[in-house]
């Protein structure tokens, strides 16, 4: 398993502006030498080619795999605000757009359904994996939740991202393995205890685990804390 950080984690920061885009990578691979990164698109300053190709370059540069793109509301967009995302991910090179299904309030099943199906083509017309991500109250809350969504969808580029700490009582991490390219971990809800469960469910899990702060109110102190519990984890786990 590979450690990435994701610029959501200090969302507050970089829309602010204490913090750019380019500053975070930096930051990843001087100060927290993680191995690669999850940008949020709502981080991007600017999209135009010129600049997504100088953030692969100094990615490059330092070290670090752009693992992903994350996009909270990318399930519940047009087929050409999809296109977009999935476009700039190629010119990142990163491999993944990581996104949770809509809220089971905005729509019915299967107003979801088409949209995850124009989605997973859309995806294999560009070679870009979808890694799921469950979240509350969306149409992938739990682990059948997510097993369900991928066997209507019946696309081998739909996989999953699970967040372990997220799924309910009921659901095994397990049974979301098998398929998994990306594991997300929230740092407010880090414990050693969790961290340890982590581990122990992708014993064999070769991706990047993405730390991230859902409540978008995270500290470069308390991703700094998380990083190295990660680092001094994994070390004890060889």
């Amino acid at each position: 398993m590979k450690l990435a950080c994701a610029s959501s984690s200090l969302h507050r920061d970089i829309e602010s502006g204490e913090l750019t885009q380019l500053e975070f990578l930096d930051l990843c691979a001087r100060e927290l030498a993680c191995d690669g990164v999850v940008l949020d698109v709502r981080h991007f300053p600017r999209t135009d080619d010129d600049y997504l190709a100088q953030v692969k370059k100094m990615a490059t540069d330092r070290g670090l795999t752009i693992a992903a793109v994350s996009d909270s509301g990318f399930f519940s967009e047009t087929p050409q605000r999809m296109a977009t995302m999935l476009d700039w991910a190629i010119t990142l090179g990163a491999p993944l757009v990581s996104a949770p299904l809509a809220r089971e309030t905005e729509y019915s099943w299967t107003e979801q359904l088409e949209r995850l199906s124009a989605a997973t083509s859309l995806a294999k017309s560009r070679n870009i994996t979808l890694a799921l991500r469950n979240a509350p109250e969306t149409f992938a809350a739990t682990a059948h939740d997510c097993k369900r969504a991928a066997k209507e969808a019946d696309s081998a580029w739909l996989r999953f991202g699970p967040d372990p700490q997220r799924l309910d009582a009921a659901s095994d991490p397990h049974a979301l393995a098998a398929n998994t390219v990306l594991v997300w971990s929230d740092v407010s809800l880090e414990t050693d205890r969790s961290i340890a469960q982590i581990l122990a469910a992708y014993a064999n899990f070769r991706g990047h685990l993405a730390l991230d702060e859902p409540s978008e109110t995270g500290s470069l102190a308390a991703l700094r804390t998380s990083v190295r519990r990660w680092q001094t984890a994994m070390l004890n786990r060889i």
